[in-house]
């Protein structure tokens, strides 16, 4: 049976701080019209109308953090770019602190959508791994900053921000604070000593291998969490919900059924709405089931977006 859904008041999430670590990127949006064929090559001709950006990748993390009412420092490495310039513009317009280590020798991620007739007709990354000493500069900046925070999230996307996560997270865990992942990859082992990480199924699959039934998953993922020593996992599942895996339990969320419209960011909204209800003190079990809403309604925007305390609370 679901755990009731009841959001904290808002003056009491206003008080929480979450530090979100991890992987940024500018999601910039090329809108246009579709009225020909290039002669050039049979591709269509977007006639450029507007551009619009967005906050991507942990940005957006951190956006949905301050959605809800908390408070939100982002902590990343961007190049020292106008693409930066513009991340930081819009970090500060969402309510977030943003703390970017600039390096000088990368480019700041950017994943440009060309959109016409309301659908993706193309996408080009502009990626670069940070150097090492931007990272040092990076855990160094997150030594100072996890005692000033409740709830340390990080949010890997494997592009190189959270090359020394394994320290970090050991900082985090010494100043007593409650550690999420987002994870990437098939090695959770980087991950040890968290207290949850959020995998969806594709996710999970790479790292436990695919289950034959539900006996076979408890199994599998309860071995996992003893092997990389983590309190608990939380598997998103699409349209079957939300499972979390503790020592304690296994506690499953049914879907919340409404429109899909996008699911880009789900993920970033879910853990987002988790990290903030743990600053705010309330155990995962009852954190999940409005997790598990957040989600569903995130799926009903387009692109990357964020709920608001409101929509939650409703």
């Amino acid at each position: 049976m679901s755990t009731e859904l009841r959001m904290p008041p808002l003056p009491s999430l206003a008080a929480c701080r979450v530090l979100v670590v991890g992987d940024v990127m500018l999601d910039r949006y090329w809108h246009g019209v579709v009225e020909r064929i290039s002669p050039e090559a049979p591709v269509p001709v977007v006639r450029m109308e507007r551009e619009e950006d967005r906050l991507g990748g942990a940005a957006n993390v951190a956006f949905n953090v301050t959605s809800l009412g908390a408070q939100a420092s982002l902590l990343t490495v961007t190049g020292d770019d106008a693409a930066a310039d513009a991340l930081r513009r819009l970090l500060l317009h969402s309510g977030v602190e943003p703390l970017l280590m600039a390096d000088e020798g990368m480019s700041t991620i950017v994943k440009l959508r060309v959109i016409g007739r309301a659908q993706q007709l193309l996408r080009i990354d502009v990626e670069q791994p940070p150097a090492a000493a931007a990272l040092a500069r990076l855990e160094a900046a997150f030594a100072e900053q996890v005692h000033q925070h409740d709830v340390v999230l990080f949010s890997d996307y494997a592009k190189g921000a959270l090359t020394p996560i394994d320290r970090m997270i050991s900082l985090a865990r010494a100043a007593g604070k409650p550690v999420l992942v987002d994870p990437k990859g098939n090695d959770y082992r980087r991950y040890a000593g968290a207290s949850l990480i959020t995998p969806n199924r594709a996710e999970l699959t790479q790292v436990v291998g695919p289950w034959r039934d539900e006996a076979d998953l408890v199994r599998r993922v309860q071995a996992l969490r003893e092997e990389i020593q983590v309190a608990a996992i939380l598997l998103t599942r699409s349209e079957e919900g939300m499972t979390l895996f503790s020592s304690e339990a296994v506690q499953h969320e049914p879907a919340r059924a409404r429109e899909v419209f996008d699911v880009t960011g789900a993920g970033d909204t879910v853990i987002a709405t988790l990290a903030a209800l743990v600053a705010a003190g309330q155990p995962l079990a009852t954190a999940m089931p409005l997790a598990n809403k957040a989600g569903g309604i995130v799926v009903g925007k387009f692109g990357t977006a964020a709920v608001r305390y409101e929509e939650l609370a409703a």
